[in-house]
Order: C-alpha cells, then structure tokens, then sequence
C-alpha cells in the first residue's frame, strides 16, 4: 500500500488528482467505503481535501472550525479516535453535503509534522465495528508518510497547497523573561536542528532494521561513555545523562522504533514518527516532570538522527542576521557559533543567572528565556524579533512591529553612541566621588571590546571558560599564552584572574566526576583545587609566567572558610617560590584576594579580611545560598529579589567591614551592570564595580547623573523595611534625585 502511495504522489498530475488517487487507494486497501484528507487551512479551519465515498461535491466545501466535530477533536487530541457509533459522539457535527448518513464506524488519524497536527486522515464504514489496533498502527504510518509528503513540497508543490497551513504562519507574541539586555530581528535557526529526513520508505526492511539497530548501539554505548567520564557535553549534568542512558536502553522506545521499520519506513522516518507520536501526546502536558522527559526524548531523537546520519559532528554556518533557538543551552555550545552573524538568542527554558545567559549578555547578545512551546512554534528561516528590554519575542511579526522595533533599534544605537562619547569621561558621582567601573570577561571576543566600553580593567576573568570550550586539558603553554594575551589587551589596565570555578553545573568531559545530588554545595571552585593541586599549582605557575614580573591580581572562587583561603594562599607564595628558584622573574606586586559568595564569611570577616589583599563579592552564588533558591532554576530564581532589605543588609556588612580593615572591596555579580541596582550599590558605599561589557555604559551615565550622599541617606531608611522588596521605592528614589536609571 505504501508504494501505491508513493506511486500516486509521484505523477505528474495536479495535486488534487495525487490526493484523490490516495485516498482511493487507502479505501480500498483497508476495505473502508470512505477515506476522507482534511488539511489545516492558515485560518485554522480543516477543509476536506479529498475524499473517495464522500459526496465528491463536498471536496474544499465541507470546512470544520477550529475544535468543530470529530476532525477539530482528533486536531486537539493530536491523537487517533477509533469510533464504532461516530453519531453518538458528543463532538459529532453532521454536514449534509457530505452524504455520510449511513456511515457509522470511524477512525481518524491526526497528520503530524514537527509536532503539529496539519490535517487527518479518516477512513469510515457503514457497519458499526471499532477498528483493530492493527488496523490503527497502519492508519498512523499511512498518515505520517502523506504528511511528509504533503509537507515537504516534492510531490505537492507550495503554490498548488498555498493556503495549507504546513508550518505556522500567523504572528505570534510570546513573553518570557529578560536573560541578556537588547534588540534584535533576524531569521530563526534552531539549535541542534534534527537531520532532515530523506527517504520515508525503505527498499530494504532487513537493511533499515540493521542500519537502525547498529544506530542504537553506538547511542548507547556513547551515553554510557559519558557517565563513565570518558567523553560527554560540556554544561550536561549527571542526572540528565543517566536519564538519556535509561530511555535509550528503554525497551518500548526501542521496539516502537523497530515496529516502524518493520512496518516499511525508513530508520529516519521512523525516528520522526515516533517523535511525533511523543509530541502529541505528551507535548501538551502540564506536569512539568512529563513535560521534561519529553525534552529528553527530543535530544534523543536528534542525537539516533545524527547517528544515522553519520554527520552530526558538522559545523553549522550560520546565515546573516541570525537569531537562535533552543531549549537551553550550555556555556560552551553558544561558543560554537558565528558572532558576527549572531543577533539574538531565544530559550524556552532557563534562567537569567545560568551560565548560557552570563555568556550571551558577555558577548552582547540579546537573550530571552522562558519562552513556552517555543520550539513547536517556530520554524527554521522564521523571521523573529528578541525584545530582551520587555523579555517577549515576536514571531512571524507582522510590518507595523518590524517598523516599530527597527526604530528602537536605531534609539538603541544612538544611546550607544551617547555612551561611545562618554567612554573617556571619568566616573565621578555629582559630589565628587569616584567610581571605578570595572569589566568581567572571560572570553577572546571580550578582550576586543575593552577598549570601547571605558572600562578602566578587569575586575574579573573568568578562566574556565578556556577549559569548558577545550576537548582535552589545556596545556601549561596554552594557559600562558591566554593570560599573557589578556594582560596585553589590557594595555596596563589592572586584572584580576579568577581561578578554576568548575563543578556543579560546569562539568568537564575529561575530568571525572562523581555524581552529586546537590552539585551547586558539592566539589567545585576551591575545594576542586584544593583536592587537585596539581590543577591548580599549574594554572598559578602559568599565571606567574603570563606576568612576566608584572603585577598579578588573583583570587579564589566560593571560599567558604578562612582554612579554605589560607591553604589557596599558601600554594600561591609555593609557586612563586618555585619560580624564582629557577631565576625566572616573580610578579611586581602579588596581590591574592577571595570571593564572598558564601554567607558563612559575612559573619567570619573579621578573621579574613587581614589575610587578603581585596574581596569581590559574588551576587550570583551570595544571593542563591541566602535564599536557598537555586539560580538556575527557573521555578524559583525569581522568588527572590537583591533589592530587597535582607540582600541589602548582608551587602552594607560587607561593605562596612572591608571599609573598617581597609581592604578594598568590589561587586563583580550581574547586578552590578544594571543601573538601577548599581545605583543601590553606590548608595551602600561601594566604589568599585565590575560588570559585562555591556554593562559599563549605561552604569557610567547612571554615575554622572547622582548625588552618592542623597542615594546613601535615602537607601538607608529602606534597609528596616519588612517589605520583601524595594525595588520600587530605589526606583522612585532615583527619580526623586534625577539619576539616570
């Protein structure tokens, strides 16, 4: 039957007469008096398409709304409706014209494309019976073939199916949340995007049944390679990996894909039938744990394609303008990708203090997540609009939106070239104080950007980024010649490099881990370096060679004790040690400084503080361990606020007690590059400041615009308020003053 399907697609007759002839066929290789085509019109109506047994008269004149009768139920169900009695059902709709009267036996397949129902299949008889599950399964693969068919424009051209809804075609608005500040419009492309399916029917049953099985085994025997370390992705954690490993190794997944190659599809085709059998049915759900394994099997689908594919590896290229789509994604896979031709980045999941969103807003890309359906609602080439000023993304947006945001997007670049012009203009408050503005990096795409930004250093580089983006372990040469390259592009500036702050959700493929239930308070940052010295003395031996005899900031991640600091502090003074043993130059000036991330040092600051050279402090971590609310967590990220009257509290002890000691202090998390929070820092007393590239202009005009002593005595009343937060009195307090916010 399928290849009198394919034989009757393949004519060179009009697109009416191939869908006729196929569901002749249909009808009479299922021994049914009626086989009916419905497909989705753009206005979402099904409209019958072609029918044999149907009053031929009905055919593009029978036309069901959106969720009318059994075909709007099958569309909403996205699942087949096996009926003996169709009259009886509630959601019957009787249409005269048809001339179904005598049928009652029914059974209607929905048409699924990526997920997406875009027609039905039906077949009917007159005596009522319910059709075997045989008789269903082979309704499915008929239905899944037309629909690649009628989709991928080969046997059915678009100009003769115009009106077919086939992808989504309407404007849609979608709002998520703000990740990475910006504008952009562009052309969809998705991350990861599945291999295209080729051949939907197999000229050999055996061959596909092996060519799919050998598939499976090399997926599963490279999911079991990454849990035993030897290979893995950058960013994935354990428990995703082992629930790879379990659906891979799942029996029903397994035989649901044999089943569709023995029934005569391709071992792709089978792949994306058995994918959108798990869209529909559970792509809807509203159990969030579903709902993930549902993600679980989308990348598990993609990665057997690859596999089948055998090029998978393939770099993408990227067209003009380009705006990409993902579930999520880690820090190194955004890497990968073309800056100059990247504009903007839209999640369905996420938070805005992941580490993808802290490298999107390092590389200035404007970032929205949280974004619901997403994916099903997009499709490859889209035009999309990323309003990460509203956190909304605009699909398929209608001439007046691309008008309006165009014109934003000019507003944005003339505020640009207003802080261009401020770049040189030094950073005193309006009663004289001075703020020094720092810049976090990370990235070889930062180091071009310093000079452009104002930025008078780099109060943080992040240096795992070098390792999370390597195959194999960086090499001591390799480590040397990064450092030795930033301090260059620094041109003089001052740097502080942060060491290692791997673990929890950085892990390496090449560095073995054990699996943690709570990563986020297990191995990682200092107690990794400490438990693997040898990591870190050769990281602070390449430190000391960049220099060169020039000054070196470096300080440690998630200190958590004053024991954690002094014994990071002594492998320092033993590498410097080593160093001049040999009669090769020890930095000008040492300076070894640690992190307060962890709130057990706000009340053991007192004992730190003489032992260090400086303190940062880290909002990111600080902020998640006070509020025990994971930041990568979207459930809960946004439960609470750093302007709120706790945050502030432990930021002023922070601050007073390095003002108390003499021990500088700076803030290098994400709130600092936001002017209303920097703003609220400023009047806490801090006068250093460090922030994404990005960041750095719109902080500076904050700086010039405000009186620090109105700030301070305004601020101050608000730190005893029991409101959970007071964001909207800083903001109506910065009015109050003038400050550019």
């Amino acid at each position: 039957m399928l290849r009198q399907i394919r034989e009757a697609m393949a004519g060179s007759i009009p697109a009416q007469a191939k869908l006729t002839a196929v569901a002749r066929t249909i009808a009479a290789s299922m021994v049914a008096e009626v086989c009916s085509i419905y497909l989705r019109r753009a206005s979402g109506e099904m409209e019958l398409f072609a029918t044999e047994g149907l009053d031929p008269g009905a055919v593009h004149v029978t036309r069901m709304r959106p969720g009318e009768g059994l075909i709007g139920e099958i569309m909403r169900l996205g699942r087949p409706l096996n009926l003996s009695d169709a009259p009886s059902h509630p959601a019957f709709s009787y249409r005269p014209e048809t001339g179904e009267d005598p049928f009652h036996a029914f059974m209607g397949v929905p048409l699924l494309r990526g997920g997406r129902a875009i027609g039905v299949l039906v077949v009917q008889n007159r005596t009522s019976r319910v059709y075997a599950e045989d008789d269903v399964e082979d309704l499915q693969i008929i239905a899944m073939v037309l629909a690649e068919m009628v989709a991928g424009g080969d046997v059915l051209s678009r100009e003769e199916l115009k009106d077919v809804e086939i992808a989504p075609r309407r404007s849609e608005r979608l709002k998520g949340a703000r990740f990475a500040d910006g504008l952009a419009f562009g052309i969809a492309v998705l991350h990861e995007a599945p291999v295209a399916v080729g051949r939907l029917l197999a000229d050999d049953v055996q061959a596909e049944e092996a060519r799919l099985s050998s598939a499976i085994a090399r997926l599963q025997a490279q999911i079991d390679a990454m849990l035993e370390g030897h290979e893995g992705i950058a960013g994935a954690s354990y428990d995703v990996l082992e629930s790879y490993r379990m659906m891979a190794h799942s029996r029903s997944w397994n035989h649901s894909l044999q089943d569709a190659v023995h029934s005569g599809l391709t071992a792709e085709a089978a792949v994306e039938r058995v994918r959108s059998e798990h869209r529909a049915g559970i792509g809807q759900a509203r159990d969030p744990y579903l709902r993930e394994r549902l993600h679980d099997l989308e990348d598990l689908n993609d990665r057997l394609l690859r596999h089948l594919s055998g090029d998978g590896e393939k770099a993408r290229v990227l067209p003009e303008n380009a705006i990409l789509i993902a579930r999520n994604l880690g820090p190194a896979d955004l890497l990968e990708y073309d800056r100059k031709r990247l504009r903007g980045l839209l999640l369905e999941e996420g938070s805005s203090a992941s580490h993808a969103a802290i490298v999107a807003r390092a590389m200035d890309i404007p970032c929205v997540g949280r974004l619901a359906g997403l994916r099903d609602r997009v499709s490859e080439g889209d035009p999309v609009i990323v309003d990460a000023e509203s956190g909304e993304a605009y699909l398929r947006p209608r001439p007046d939106v691309v008008e309006a945001i165009t014109a934003r997007i000019g507003a944005r670049a003339e505020r640009r070239a207003e802080f261009a012009r401020l770049k040189d203009t030094p950073a005193f408050t309006r009663d004289g104080a001075k703020i020094t503005l720092l810049m976090n990096a990370g990235l070889a795409v930062d180091l071009d950007t310093l000079p452009d930004t104002g930025a008078e250093g780099i109060g943080l580089f992040r240096t795992e980024f070098q390792f999370m983006v390597s195959e194999d372990l960086p090499r001591f040469s390799a480590q040397t010649d990064l450092y030795a390259r930033v301090m260059a592009a620094a041109g003089g500036r001052p740097v502080i490099f942060r060491t290692l702050d791997l673990g929890g959700d950085k892990v390496l493929p090449y560095l073995q881990a054990e699996r943690e239930d709570n990563p986020a308070l297990g191995w990682r940052a200092v107690r990794m370096g400490l438990d693997r010295p040898a990591l870190l003395r050769m990281q602070l031996r390449a430190l000391i060679a960049a220099v060169a005899g020039r000054p070196l900031s470096v300080m440690f991640p998630l200190v958590t004790s004053v024991e954690e600091f002094r014994a990071a502090r002594a492998l320092v003074d033993r590498e410097v040690a080593w160093a001049v043993r040999r009669g090769r130059p020890a930095p000008s000036r040492l300076e070894v400084g640690a992190m307060i991330e962890a709130p057990s040092l706000i009340w053991h600051l007192d004992a730190l503080l003489p032992l260090t050279d400086f303190v940062s402090v880290g909002t990111n971590d600080l902020m998640q361990y006070m509020f025990a609310a994971d930041r990568g967590n979207p459930r809960v990220s946004d439960r609470y606020d750093p302007l709120s009257p706790p945050a502030l509290r432990a930021l002023k002890t922070i601050r007073d007690a390095c003002a108390e000691s003499g021990t500088p202090v700076s803030v290098c998390g994400e709130i600092a590059g936001r002017p209303l929070e920097a703003f609220a820092l400023i009047a806490l007393g801090f006068d250093r400041l460090s922030m994404p590239p990005a960041g750095v202009g719109p902080v500076k005009r904050m700086v010039l615009s405000c009186d620090r002593g109105a700030a301070s005595r305004g601020l101050a009343s608000l730190l005893s308020s029991s409101a959970g937060s007071v964001r909207g009195e800083v903001e109506a307090l910065a009015r109050k003053i003038a400050v550019a916010v």
